[in-house]
């Protein structure tokens, strides 16, 4: 074969692989996505009254009294912005991380929440900063909180987050969760505020 027929034939399946790869395969991909997992395809978006108010899969924050709060984030300038997804990169050792975000928020904690140890969850950003969902325990560190607060008692929280407490997926992998825009969806429809 001379040079001519190698550099046309290198062009041809450079052709080929680019309408298979960059148009077809996303194509049906795509496609498969829309028939079999339609709601994670959409977004996962929750509705309310006809009004999407989140995702079942972004975290959003939460500051009121009567709410259990999010995990911190370190996506974009004020945290929890999906087109600034990422973590802090700062190590274990980091005089900053230690300084300015933990120490800080388990001041915080500690005022709305005394006497508890506090979930590290609830002072540290996941590697996202988007992570929708908190621990059980962090959950449980601020029930007594969000009890007085819905004028309901302690028992009765606790209840909510254990029926809102999501296992290991297919019984193995992760660690128990609880998503907090769903456990606060859940609270305002038990527990109205006043």
């Amino acid at each position: 074969m001379k040079l001519k027929d190698h550099v046309r034939t290198a062009c041809l399946m450079t052709l080929v692989l680019i309408v298979l790869l960059c148009g077809v395969y996303p194509l049906v991909v795509t496609g498969l996505a829309h028939f079999l997992f339609r709601e994670q395809a959409h977004g996962s978006l929750i509705m309310k009254n006809g009004t999407v108010i989140g995702s079942r899969l972004i975290g959003q924050p939460f500051t009121g009294p009567g709410y259990f709060h999010s995990r911190p984030s370190a996506a974009g300038a004020v945290g929890y912005d999906g087109t600034a997804s990422g973590g802090t990169n700062l190590g274990p050792t980091s005089a900053k991380l230690i300084q300015e975000n933990v120490k800080s928020a388990a001041v915080r904690l500690r005022q709305e929440n005394p006497g508890q140890p506090i979930p590290v969850d609830l002072v540290t950003a996941s590697a996202s900063g988007l992570d929708p969902h908190i621990s059980p325990a962090a959950a449980a560190f601020q029930i007594s909180r969000i009890a007085k607060e819905r004028k309901a008692t302690e028992d009765q929280i606790r209840a909510l987050v254990a029926a809102q407490t999501e296992g290991r997926t297919f019984g193995i992998l992760g660690e128990a969760r609880v998503n907090v825009l769903e456990l606060n969806l859940a609270l305002d429809e038990r527990f109205p505020r006043k």
